[in-house]
């Protein structure tokens, strides 16, 4: 196989920019995926890795220092270049010098491999079929609602939460990041592919919300119940804002219930993805206790 030396590269430019742009991402559908758990886990989530740019040198000397998803397997004697066929068979495979990786690195652990994968339709149609996944057992959703975060690590967190409890969906309305900007699928540990998701308008989610029957549970400081007061153990939808402005009043008006973490502190608010893992958690425990677990 051909290695590519020059990170001037057409190949190698065009994805820098997929990693760079969140504009080159949108016209192309195509996003970056670095690190070995979290390309295994788009790949076992969707199937959806197109290519994969591959430095031998760097993933085998990573896999001795035994700190990675796949040290185990090259370690016990898989080239690293059939290991990545294996995990990834339907993906085109280029190899790079350590020069070349070091360019395209996002984050500064390097395991030596780095995808190229296709954006899937995340629409709220498409989110028909998880709706008894999780949590939700019975067909009982526990979703969580996102409107107008813009912090990629704050999202990514979010779906890490998600994920660690069984959330049956995130709903990400109005989005003021991209999904797939790197430092979010970086804090997500590659959640943001296991966790089944959905981009929207607050509109349209509120409206497919109340068709389905699920409580809309607006987290806010005003005119509101504690949140460990209020039934989580029905179809279940946790409504957040941002940090700074909280939600649009559309959502106060929608919600079947207001809800708030007591602040005991000088403080006013916590940091969203800390709000969501204590609103899930208690759904997690209401259910659970429920069923006497």
């Amino acid at each position: 196989m051909d290695i590519i030396t020059s990170g001037q590269n057409p190949r190698i430019k065009h994805l820098v920019a997929l990693q760079q742009k969140s504009g080159e991402r949108r016209k192309t559908g195509l996003f970056v995926v670095e690190g070995q758990r979290e390309i295994q886990r788009c790949t076992e989530a969707r199937g959806s890795i197109q290519t994969l740019y591959v430095c031998p040198e760097i993933m085998e000397s990573s896999a001795r220092q035994g700190n990675t998803e796949w040290a185990a397997d090259i370690n016990e004697g898989e080239g690293a270049l059939d290991l990545c066929r294996r995990k990834c068979p339907d993906a085109e495979m280029i190899c790079v010098s350590k020069a070349v990786y070091e360019k395209i690195a996002y984050r500064g652990g390097t395991e030596g491999v780095v995808g190229t994968a296709r954006m899937p339709q995340n629409s709220l149609d498409n989110l028909e079929d998880t709706l008894c996944r999780g949590t939700g057992k019975g067909c009982t959703p526990l979703i969580i609602v996102l409107e107008g975060v813009e912090k990629p690590g704050n999202l990514g967190a979010v779906f890490r939460t998600a994920d660690a409890a069984g959330a049956t969906a995130v709903i990400v309305c109005d989005p003021l990041t991209d999904l797939y900007n790197p430092n979010l699928i970086r804090a997500s540990l590659g959640a943001v592919f296991t966790v089944p998701c959905a981009l929207a308008s607050s509109q349209d989610t509120i409206a497919w919300l109340k068709e389905r029957g699920i409580s809309i549970l607006t987290a806010q400081l005003q005119d509101s119940s504690l949140y460990y007061d209020t039934d989580m153990t029905r179809p279940t939808a946790l409504i957040m804002g941002t940090e700074a402005t909280g939600l649009t009043p559309q959502w106060r008006e929608a919600a079947d219930a207001h809800i708030r973490i007591p602040m005991l502190g000088h403080c006013d608010s916590l940091n969203v993805s800390v709000s969501a893992a204590i609103l899930l958690y208690e759904g997690v425990r209401q259910r659970n206790e429920r069923k006497g677990e």
